[in-house]
């Protein structure tokens, strides 16, 4: 590792924190970093071990050497060219894509925002072309977190996200997460389909059950509705498997995809069946950055890595050891942990009403360790797809010097 090229960074970093010409929406943590290798990022020449991974973003951790080849590779020979042309590595990943999953088509685009907006676009138009332009409702959960465009923050109906926004855009109908009887009761001759995040990352880590998706599954086959996922978060090797409705064996019409499947790169995809995406034609729909060819290699890259069989296993294998050790400490610590959920590395602890989420994150960040505040006073950890074992043993001995230290 390059000392003098950390400390250089270091000095930048404080020049630009110190800036005041930022827009006031992100609170951020007293902390800036000059480079990253693997599960580790540096501030000052100290190492942190990163569980928050940029919010489920960097899943093969930090200037991976395959992605940092295929950047490299790419930016000597093309970057963007319009989508007016044919684009060979937009090719490529698009049959990769659609050969390992359920799906027909893939729209790429630049962010789990824009992948959404492609997703309920389609369910809408989707009856439209049928000549069935009342059903253009979409059924959403108490608790989403779908981005923060004007139609995101529609469908999420959180007031958090909404207020001072009005008004909002028209057509969602949000009820309790998990509750199948309340989506009997939402469904009526203007439905046009149901979107739902299978696990919800922002309100705290929060997995649907098996069988309340595999119930909204029937429920839009029975009325002849679309089902579309939420996969932003969730999806891209974080439950072990490529995506999680695999994991949940339900198979739903659209999916919108972003975060880690282009492995720190900004990019999105939705998903979809050819049923539902043959109502997309010319013109309806489109991008100027997404599917460019830089992103294109690097997402070939990432799937190359992220999708093998032996890659997912051992993210299932990992998560089930991150959860016991999470477990662990719930033990050691009732009065501060009051829950451990989520699935394979996509996992949260929930913080007891006495002390906040934010604090316990400072804490951890005290000791070296990151982690992400979630909804409903959770603590996310969602680390590099790639960790160990090791790794696993030092995020569990910070975390228990953390919580000793505020016990």
């Amino acid at each position: 590792m390059n000392y003098l090229i950390i400390i250089f960074n270091y000095y930048i970093s404080k020049l630009m924190t110190a800036s005041s010409n930022l827009l006031p929406v992100h609170n951020r943590y007293n902390i800036s970093f000059c480079c990253g290798f693997g599960c580790y990022l540096y501030s000052n020449e100290q190492a942190y071990l990163d569980f928050g991974a940029g919010i489920a973003v960097n899943a093969l951790g930090h200037c991976h050497p395959k992605i940092v080849k295929a950047i490299n590779k790419q930016s000597n020979k093309l970057w963007h060219v319009s989508n007016i042309y044919n684009v060979n590595e937009l090719d490529l990943f698009s049959k990769k894509l659609c050969n390992a999953t359920f799906a027909d088509y893939v729209f790429f685009c630049n962010s789990g925002a824009e992948s959404l907006e492609c997703a309920v676009k389609t369910m809408r138009r989707f009856f439209y072309c049928q000549n069935k332009p009342h059903k253009h409702r979409i059924i959403t959960f108490s608790g989403a977190f779908h981005g923060r465009t004007i139609s995101a923050i529609s469908a999420a109906a959180k007031e958090k996200y909404t207020q001072g926004f009005g008004p909002l855009l028209e057509g969602f109908d949000n009820v309790e997460f998990g509750n199948i009887e309340a989506v009997k009761k939402a469904i009526n001759e203007n439905t046009a389909g149901i979107l739902i995040e299978p696990i919800q990352g922002e309100d705290g880590i929060k997995p649907a059950t098996k069988k309340f998706l595999q119930q909204l599954r029937q429920l839009c086959d029975q009325h002849k509705i679309l089902l579309g996922f939420d996969e932003v978060q969730c999806g891209y090797g974080r439950t072990g498997h490529l995506y999680a409705y695999q994991y949940y064996d339900v198979i739903p019409d659209v999916i919108a995809s972003a975060k880690a499947i282009g492995g720190g790169f900004p990019l999105g995809a939705c998903l979809m069946k050819k049923e539902a995406g043959d109502v997309m034609t010319p013109g309806t729909h489109g991008t100027t950055y997404g599917g460019n060819p830089l992103a294109m290699a690097i997402a070939n890259a990432v799937f190359d890595e992220l999708s093998t069989p032996i890659f997912l296993e051992n993210v299932t294998k990992m998560g089930i050891l991150l959860k016991d050790k999470l477990n662990s400490l719930k033990k050691q610590f009732p009065n501060i942990i009051s829950e451990v959920r989520g699935v394979g590395l996509m996992l949260g602890i929930q913080i007891n009403s006495n002390y906040n989420n934010d604090f316990i994150v400072k804490k951890f960040i005290e000791n070296k360790l990151l982690t992400i505040p979630a909804g409903n006073n959770v603590v996310r950890f969602l680390p590099p797809l790639i960790i160990n074992e090791s790794h696993i043993d030092e995020s569990y001995n910070k975390a228990l010097t953390s919580l000793n230290q505020v016990n």
